[in-house]
């Protein structure tokens, strides 16, 4: 793990030059100032991760210093220095945020452990901030999904690179999570990275950091995602969507665990486990030249693939009846039941958009469906628009006709956000006859009581 990067401000040089040779010799990055004037320059060109701060400072002393240092908004743990500090300039370190107090004259020990104590607690506070969420479950009895958990569980205690590959929404991240979870750095941060929705120009930022003034807009200091992630997991969601420079970029940080920020020359070392995913072949795509050979090589030393859910289709009860209760706490509902007819459709789908296809079906049917039970007949107007055919053969012109209309008709509105005015433009229809319309629906059990009109040209609610 990087030991930090470390601001020693005293005005004098013998203290300074003492500190920066302890610390040194300890792993730490060190710089120095001889006044909080130059000490906060110093914060305003480089991202430190602890600051040294004497009290007795020439011009601005020390608290003055702390206090302007929060005023920038930097959030970072302040050690004070001092030699006979009162009990007032103490209150109103504390009060500024000092983290703790050294007193001079400095002991060897008492500098080391301080130091590492409070880069410990801002290291904390940073996973913290990241955010702890439950660990996802891999829900699922299939052949595919018991050696998925197997080779996960074999994967998770190394400390070796894994490339999980699969189609989209068939749960990559879930994988990745676990491996987090499983391994030996499960209490160290998780940082997940999507590497397709970030712009391309703002990538390299978002992956190593910028210092203030590195590019237009770059209004303060940030970290990167491979600093926040140290003594953790990063998770580089669709890989295959970098752009060649920021993949070189990422071989380096690979090769050598450090790199330089964007607008800084001091490097930065990490030690990151790197989870990577992607739904594209990357063999083709190193054949177009659109991915590093050598990226790949480094990426790719666990190969994890993840089932698309048509080739799970048996774990599809499972995880709608796992979907519905997680959903119906989440809206403070009661869940609803599945019929067996309802559960043998939702297995008979292809699931173009796998697992978060189906929570979002079941998400749909949840709020949409009247009553306590979800039949077939729900489930067939939801999934795919394909009413028009059964299994016994094809339906009635009429019957179509009429389950092509509700479903066109129920698009529209939720399209409209519930607004009857709106939808009776765009269907071409009185409001008055969409009203009709709506209460036949209702009547046929397809949707809950609430799209009836709460009041006259109100909003269906």
């Amino acid at each position: 793990m990087s030991h930090g990067s470390i601001l020693v401000v005293d005005d004098e040089a013998g203290i300074r030059q003492q500190l920066a040779a302890i610390l040194g010799d300890e792993g730490y990055v060190v710089s120095t100032a001889g006044s909080g004037e130059e000490a906060l320059a110093a914060l305003a060109r480089e991202i430190y991760d602890l600051v040294l701060l004497d009290v007795w400072l020439p011009g601005a002393d020390g608290v003055e210093t702390l206090r302007q240092l929060r005023g920038l908004g930097l959030d970072l743990p302040v050690v004070m220095i001092s030699g006979a500090a009162s009990a007032e300039v103490a209150v109103r370190a504390v009060r500024e945020g000092a983290h703790d107090f050294l007193d001079k004259p400095l002991a060897l020990e008492r500098v080391l452990v301080t130091v590492s104590n409070a880069l410990a607690h801002a290291r904390l506070r940073r996973r913290l901030a990241v955010g702890d969420e439950e660990p996802p479950v891999l829900t699922g009895r299939s052949p595919a999904v018991m050696e998925l958990r197997r080779q996960l569980l074999l994967a998770a205690p190394s400390e070796s690179r894994v490339l999980i590959w699969g189609p989209n929404g068939a749960g990559k991240e879930v994988v990745a999570r676990l491996l987090h979870v499983h391994s030996r750095r499960a209490t160290g941060p998780w940082v997940a990275v999507n590497c397709a929705a970030i712009p391309a120009e703002l990538i390299e930022s978002e992956l190593f950091g910028h210092l203030k003034g590195a590019f237009t807009g770059a209004v303060e200091s940030k970290r990167g995602k491979f600093e926040v992630a140290d003594g953790g997991s990063l998770f580089l969601d669709e890989v295959g969507d970098m752009s060649l420079l920021t993949q070189a970029k990422v071989l380096r940080v690979l090769q050598e665990s450090r790199f330089t920020r964007l607008g800084g020359a001091q490097e930065v070392r990490v030690d990151v486990r790197v989870v990577a995913a992607t739904n594209k072949d990357l063999e083709a795509e190193i054949d177009a030249g659109r991915f590093r050979r050598d990226l790949f090589f480094r990426l790719n030393v666990i190969p994890i693939r993840v089932p698309a859910l048509a080739e799970r289709r048996e774990d599809v009860p499972l995880l709608a009846g796992e979907f519905m209760r997680e959903l119906a706490a989440m809206v403070g509902i009661p869940p609803k039941r599945f019929t067996p007819a309802a559960l043998q459709r939702l297995q008979e789908h292809d699931w173009p958009g796998n697992v978060r296809e189906l929570r979002n079906l079941v998400e749909r049917l949840l709020i949409m469906v009247a009553g306590d039970e979800i039949d077939e007949d729900a489930v067939e107007l939801s999934v795919g628009r394909r009413g028009h055919v059964t299994e016994g053969g094809l339906l009635p012109l009429k019957l179509a006709r009429e389950r092509f209309e509700r479903d066109y008709i129920a698009g529209v509105v939720e399209q409209c956000g519930g607004n009857m005015s709106r939808a009776a433009r765009a269907l071409g229809l009185e409001r008055s006859h969409l009203y009709r319309k709506l209460r036949s629906l209702r009547d046929d059990g397809v949707f809950v009581s609430s799209l009836t009109p709460s009041r006259p040209g109100g909003k269906v609610r």
